[in-house]
């Protein structure tokens, strides 16, 4: 039955007096959008929610009846779906006629599924996606055997009717969108609606539109699809109808429609079972019900153009046609298959009609030197390119492979390798932009070789197309499959429409001259299809999209005549080196997020995969002056090519380093802190410290805070209540004593209390006191800034106070400055400095080598002098000459780049927009740090300050889906870290605020 009209309006006290009358029910009512019925959100007094639906006065009692026993069966066969439970009046019965002023109308019930619409969740992951379709699935499968008289209607959003809209096309008044409109109806017509009169009809929902899709989330968990609604439309028709229903509006408001057409479908395929007949269909179907929404969209508004309900789905619905439109058909058909687990695309055999072999590619003067092939190896990862964008860039390649290969017309001959992911290609470089997937992989193979060489064709064919371009010409040839030839010069090639003969020329190679820059070479790639973009079929894909697009453009290394031993062995998979590392190294070393990163490459405050795709760090702080430095790489490369040795020998470096780290202590004090002992870590360092005091003090005792982290060796760990209080742990043995973080966030003073510093610092007073009571001396030993338990910066105050009471009993203080020093904090180079003091040794690791293993102790002549008890110190490689000159570098880049502040300048600003969110988001509790030393603490409830550890984890893995990489820390894991290379500029900060401001968006119920 067809229905022309708007729904009457109906007022909240009318609908509450019918709740009343037919359930008996009271309470709240909220109206909810509605087409052509009358819709309402009850919620009771004791907080239990329902739905009223009031229906359009010409509705049927069958077509109720239809959804009610729709969602009967539902209930009955998939039980643990959640979806809407019809509720019975006071007889029992699922709907009522009630008698209204005008005319009568039915009305139902319906329990509340909490959650939010598809439509209003931002952001639409590929774990959402996926859940959509296995919720269209699902509730698909419940409903196969569900029979009703009412599902044999005509119903104009029937997808097997939808050809309806071809007389109606005069509403869109756009001749671009009519174009795209009737583009897609041409493809319905020609490849859907054969198909569709073959197949079997059963009940579908028929309307799984963003609006009807319920999704949860919050509480830790990502955004789910729970729930389906409104079985309105429900009908009998072909199953793969509303896949393409419910993908077609899922994909709304993604930026790669294509991509989350194949989450969709990839989730509907683990539950649901389809033919291979469907899944060839369902592109043109999803298409089909675009264009019938937005020209139904395009009528309804000539009746009622001030409507907001009749456009809502208008915009998007035109953006996803026209982006689909866009795609090349042949191409949204593979990626449907591949999607569904069905080979993309059959590919013909490369060979001539009499099965004749390949004919060389190459002159007989080149031949002989494929049996000696360099491979290159041009990828991610590459020790050849190294970390050097220049490297990247035509002249910086042309220079590396003239050393690989040698120079001119005697340069050996070099492979570049098929499906290699790469961050150059020879149409330009690949931009890495985190957050964005660059297509690295390599759809052809390479031979580098001198420019003038010519080329020669393998089969038989016909120039079917020539483009020249700024990098050199591309040619396509129609063998029994397509050839693609790129690299050659354009004054060398046949005309459009010449024959080619087996082993004929095809052109010669174009130099720098004529090919952008870069190293002459030709690129061979075979097209199983080119998706009618001929010449300009893509060189490279996408990482995700790997397997489509290498079945559209197989591995033509077999047509290059490259002997088999010169072929590079392929490199391991992500899969492979996983189960190689659970298998080889030890399972407790663990690995950051949900899925692992292969991480190839750095440069800067970037990291790179194995695919080549970007990201921000903000959680690495040992690449203290950012990841393979220039300044650094250089002098660790120089020195490492002269001599590295122990310190059994003299040698400058390490006294240069010695003294520079010297110069930049405090000072002015009794005690300076003047002597260096450089090691090999921080844990050696810490250790070293601890050797320290004890000589100073003649004591054992040690003061530690709460969730603190020192280092994994066995004395460490019992310094470290962060691991001996944590998994696997055996607590605290007699000689460590803790103290209460001093976080005035979370504790019992709080930020802005000016007695909170004095405060947190009593209970190590009074342990100090009372160790001296029982003739002790003891040492204190504390982050400056306590990092693993939360990114704390003590209230002003603290230290002095601590400090000035361990002293006043005889002991002595050590700093940790591994995560806080080297001006991290951008207000002071060193983190005691923010609070005014100045230890008795400090320790300092990672980020001072930039990554190299390096760790120092600073302390003062006195406590130096008590050491020097006889014993020998010895670190073997402590102090060698690479280290130091590591060491010298990350000083030097400090200073000059002026990087302190930089930290100072970036940091600010970053914290105040992080306070900003934390205005904006109810979950992100706290904001805190200085400079570059920063946490965000998110919580479930302000009030009690509940730990949202869940989400925290939750909202690094999407962080890490966004390009950006970031980590957790405190006591309760709740703390988001952000400590990135001190270069981190503005630009830096506005991407990851941006990005935190959408995760914690994902995060509300």
């Amino acid at each position: 039955m067809r229905i022309d009209t708007f729904a009457p309006h109906l007022s909240e006290a009318e609908a509450a007096e019918i709740i009343f009358w037919v359930w008996g029910l009271s309470g709240t009512l909220r109206r909810l959008p509605g087409e052509y019925d009358n819709n309402f959100h009850l919620t009771r007094f004791d907080g239990s929610q329902r739905v009223l639906k009031v229906m359009h006065p010409e509705r049927e009692a069958s077509f109720v009846d239809l959804q009610a026993a729709a969602l009967a069966h539902v209930a009955r066969t998939a039980p643990d779906l959640d979806m809407p439970r019809v509720v019975p009046n006071s007889a029992g019965t699922p709907w009522t006629q009630v008698k209204m002023a005008r005319k009568s109308r039915l009305v139902w019930m319906l329990g509340w599924i909490p959650g939010r619409p598809l439509a209003e969740v931002e952001v639409r992951t590929p774990e959402l996606l996926s859940g959509v379709g296995r919720l269209l699935g699902r509730v698909g499968v419940a409903l196969s055997e569900f029979e009703h008289p009412a599902l044999d209607r005509e119903l104009r959003w029937d997808l097997v009717r939808a050809g309806w809209i071809r007389e109606r096309l005069d509403a869109i008044k756009f001749p671009a969108h009519r174009a795209v409109v009737e583009r897609a109806l041409a493809r319905f017509d020609a490849e859907a609606v054969p198909v569709l009169a073959t197949l079997p009809k059963v009940a579908i929902h028929g309307d799984a539109n963003d609006w009807n899709v319920l999704v949860q989330g919050g509480s830790g968990r990502a955004p789910e699809a729970v729930s389906l609604i409104d079985f309105g439309d429900m009908v009998r028709s072909p199953r793969i109808c509303d896949l393409a229903i419910g993908a077609a509006y899922a994909l709304f408001g993604v930026d790669d429609p294509l991509a989350a057409l194949e989450h969709v479908v990839a989730g509907y395929a683990q539950v649901a079972p389809l033919t291979e007949i469907e899944v060839e269909i369902l592109a043109p179907l999803v298409a089909m019900r675009l264009a019938v929404s937005v020209t139904n969209a395009a009528i309804r508004r000539s009746l009622a153009p001030h409507d907001p309900y009749v456009s809502v789905s208008a915009a998007p619905a035109w953006a996803t046609l026209e982006a689909l439109d866009r795609i090349p058909p042949r191409l949204v058909r593979a990626t449907v298959r591949h999607a569904y687990g069905l080979v993309p695309l059959a590919i013909p055999a490369m060979k001539s009609r009499k099965r004749q072999a390949p004919a060389p590619i190459l002159a007989p003067r080149l031949l002989g030197r494929l049996s000696r092939i360099r491979p290159l190896d041009l990828s991610v990862g590459s020790l050849m390119l190294g970390a050097d964008p220049r490297n990247l860039e035509p002249s910086g390649l042309r220079a590396l492979i003239e050393r690989e290969l040698g120079p001119g017309e005697t340069a050996e001959i070099g492979l570049g390798s098929y499906g290699e992911a790469r961050l150059l290609d020879p149409l330009g470089p690949i931009p890495p932009e985190p957050g964005i997937e660059p297509a690295t992989i390599q759809l052809g193979a390479e031979l580098y070789l001198p420019a003038g060489s010519e080329i020669r064709s393998p089969f038989a064919g016909t120039v079917v197309e020539v483009l020249e371009t700024e990098v050199g010409a591309r040619v396509l040839i129609q063998h029994p499959a397509l050839t693609l030839w790129l690299g050659l010069a354009a004054n060398s090639l046949p005309a459009v429409g010449t024959a080619i003969k087996r082993g004929a020329s095809i052109g010669r190679v174009a130099g720098p001259e004529e090919n952008g820059g870069w190293p002459p070479h030709v690129r061979l790639q075979l097209l199983a299809d080119d998706l009618g973009l001929g010449a300009r079929f893509p060189t490279a894909a996408r990482p995700s999209e790997r397997a489509v697009w290498q079945a559209l453009s197989p591995d033509p290394t077999a047509l290059l005549g490259i002997p088999a031993d010169r072929l590079p062995a392929p490199l391991p998979t992500f899969d492979e080196i996983l189960a190689a590392r659970r298998s080889r190294v030890g399972r407790n070393l663990s690995l950051s997020y949900r899925r692992p990163l292969e991480i190839v490459r750095g440069f800067r405050q970037h990291l790179f995969d194995a695919d080549g795709r970007a990201y921000l760090d903000v959680y690495n702080n040992v690449a203290h002056v950012g990841h393979q430095h220039p300044r650094v790489v250089e002098a660790i490369q120089a020195q490492a090519g002269l001599l590295n040795t122990n310190t059994r020998y003299l040698h400058p470096n390490l006294v240069r380093y010695a003294e520079r780290l010297a110069q930049k202590m405090p000072a002015k004090m009794p005690a300076p802190l003047s002597v260096v002992y450089v090691v090999n870590s921080a844990s050696e360092a810490n250790e070293l410290a601890l050797r320290l005091a004890r000589a100073a003090t003649g004591g054992r005792d040690l003061i530690v805070l709460e969730a603190a982290y020192h280092g994994h060796t066995t004395s460490l760990i019992d310094a470290s209540p962060y691991k001996h209080d944590g998994p696997g742990g055996a607590g605290a043995p007699d000689w460590v004593h803790t103290a209460p973080i001093p976080d005035d966030y979370r504790g019992a003073w709080k930020r802005g209390d000016r007695q909170a510093g004095p405060n947190f610092a009593r209970p190590v007073e009074e342990i100090a006191t009372r160790l001296a009571r029982e003739g002790k001396r003891v040492t204190f030993l504390a982050e400056s800034c306590p990092s693993v338990g939360g990114q704390i910066v003590p209230p002003p105050g603290y230290l002095e106070a601590v400090y000035r009471a361990v002293r006043s009993h005889g002991g002595v203080v050590i700093a940790d400055e591994v995560q806080t020093g080297f001006g991290r904090l951008g207000h002071a180079f060193w983190g005691f400095e923010l609070q005014g003091v100045v230890p008795d040794i400090v320790v300092l690791g990672k980020p001072i080598g930039n990554g190299h293993p390096l760790g120092a102790v600073v302390t003062t002549p006195e406590i130096a002098a008590a050491f020097d008890n006889g014993m020998e110190f010895f670190s073997t490689f402590g102090g060698n000459p690479v280290s130091c000159a590591a060491g010298l570098a990350v000083l030097d880049v400090v200073e000059e780049e002026g990087l302190q502040e930089n930290a100072r300048r970036v940091g600010d600003r970053l914290l105040a927009d992080l306070r900003a969110l934390t205005e904006k988001h109810e979950i992100a509790g706290d904001a805190r740090g200085a400079g570059l030393f920063l946490g965000l603490e998110l919580v479930r409830d302000r009030k009690t300050l509940e730990p949202a550890t869940e989400e925290a984890a939750y909202a690094v893995d999407r962080l890490r889906d966004l390009g950006i990489l970031a980590g957790t820390d405190g006591p309760h894991h709740n703390v988001i870290k952000l400590r990135p290379a001190m270069i981190f500029a503005e630009a830096d900060a506005e991407r990851l605020i941006a990005g935190l401001d959408q995760v914690l968006g994902e995060l509300k119920n």
